[in-house]
């Protein structure tokens, strides 16, 4: 027991057999036995219990609520660490705004008051099913007249002048609170809901036609913009079944919606998985491609460090190849310099000036006199001849004539 209420497991099963968690959020207008039905119905569906029982003010209070809410999460974070599975939020009537509406916050980083962020991702990632029975209801303050009358103070055995006593009393209290701040608390309630799509997960709604105090126009209002909002949402609506009473007078369908709604919630929660899987490997092999990416960088830097140093990088130079063959260095081996030899036929062919193939490509290829210039062979490298020129005028005007000029 803590301020605001009190959270306990319902049922559950010690041989971790059960399919998932239902985190059953209830509030003052639901009874016990009630509550003792619902734990049941799951049980017997192969689901664990975990049951949030806030206090009526609670809901009025959202300091009591926060605290309640990071009770709630740190059971239910050790039951996840121990056995990650999955998980559905069951609200009753206002509980969504006694509790549930808080950890939805603080799971999603929209509270100043953080859990460790590893164990937030958990409960979303586990988080697969939102089922609303009755609800959400709408906090205004014509509410309060509605529960002042709550049923535990009805069977009450005083008079009911008393009991006329209590519930305005009551009233007029929490008319003074929505004077003061409650307005802006009722808007940072709906908005969280509505962000709930975010997590993924798909809506479950049973409803009536005839209830009070979770109106039907409520309900539809708040679907149509889940839907909007891009969330999966199913309503199921009763004629005539009373608020937070749909399982009592519609026993067979009830439990064959809820059935078939946790089927939905496990595959859900295995395409969760299946998602994450994906983004893992998607980020391993994007780690795995900058790895490569930055060894090929390093090898390559490597190799535009060793130019003309190795005869076995890719940029060696054919011109150093001749200087590396001649060197005279004694701790050279003869394996280098029979390894370094092996490059030499990357040097141009030579050719002799003055064959037949050679004398046809110099007189084809090179001018024989070009005004301005003077082209005479200066000697030779390696036993072939070079040209070398001088110009007789430097100056760009008595450069370009000649340029013109030239038969090239």
């Amino acid at each position: 027991m803590i301020g605001g209420g009190r959270v306990y497991w319902g049922k559950k099963a010690d041989d971790g057999g059960s399919n998932g968690i239902v985190v059953i959020f209830a509030w003052s207008s639901i009874n016990e036995n009630q509550l003792t039905s619902f734990v049941d119905l799951y049980s017997s569906l192969g689901w664990n219990s975990l049951v949030c029982r806030a206090d009526f003010l609670t809901a009025f209070y959202p300091q009591m609520a926060l605290s309640l809410a990071f009770h709630l999460l740190a059971e239910l974070v050790e039951e996840l660490k121990t056995r990650p599975c999955p998980v559905i939020f069951l609200a009753f009537s206002g509980a969504p705004k006694a509790c549930m509406y808080k950890v939805l916050q603080v799971i999603m980083g929209g509270c100043e008051t953080q859990i460790h962020p590893g164990d937030s991702q958990l409960v979303r990632n586990c988080l697969c099913g939102h089922v609303y029975d009755s609800g959400p209801l709408d906090f205004t303050s014509d509410l309060n007249t509605k529960f002042a009358l709550h049923p535990s103070i009805r069977r009450m055995s005083v008079p009911s002048r008393l009991v006329s006593w209590m519930a305005k009393g009551i009233s007029s209290g929490l008319d003074g609170l929505y004077l003061t701040r409650f307005e802006s608390q009722r808007s940072e309630y709906w908005q969280t809901l509505y962000s709930s799509v975010e997590i993924g997960a798909p809506y479950l709604f049973l409803c009536s036609e005839n209830d009070k105090l979770a109106p039907h126009q409520v309900i539809s209002s708040f679907t149509h913009q889940l839907q909007e909002l891009g969330g999966e949402v199913k309503v199921v609506k009763w004629k005539n079944s009373p608020h937070a009473g749909h399982y009592t007078h519609n026993p067979i369908q009830y439990r064959a919606v809820i059935a078939n709604f946790l089927e939905k919630a496990i595959s859900a929660h295995l395409h969760k998985i299946q998602q994450l899987g994906e983004r893992a490997r998607t980020h391993d092999e994007i780690s795995e491609l900058i790895c490569d990416l930055q060894k090929v960088a390093v090898n390559s830097n490597q190799s535009l460090k060793r130019v003309a140093t190795g005869p076995s990088d890719h940029f060696f130079l054919p011109s150093s190849a001749p200087y590396q063959s001649n060197n005279n260095d004694p701790s050279s081996s003869q394996d280098e310099q029979r390894e370094r030899s092996s490059f030499c036929p990357l040097q141009p062919t030579s050719i002799n000036a003055h064959s037949v193939l050679g004398q046809f490509l110099f007189d084809s290829c090179v001018p024989k006199n070009i005004e301005g210039w003077d082209i005479r062979f200066g000697g030779c490298i390696n036993g072939q001849p070079y040209a070398t020129s001088s110009s007789r005028k430097n100056s760009y005007r008595g450069f370009k004539k000649p340029l013109l000029r030239s038969k090239l």
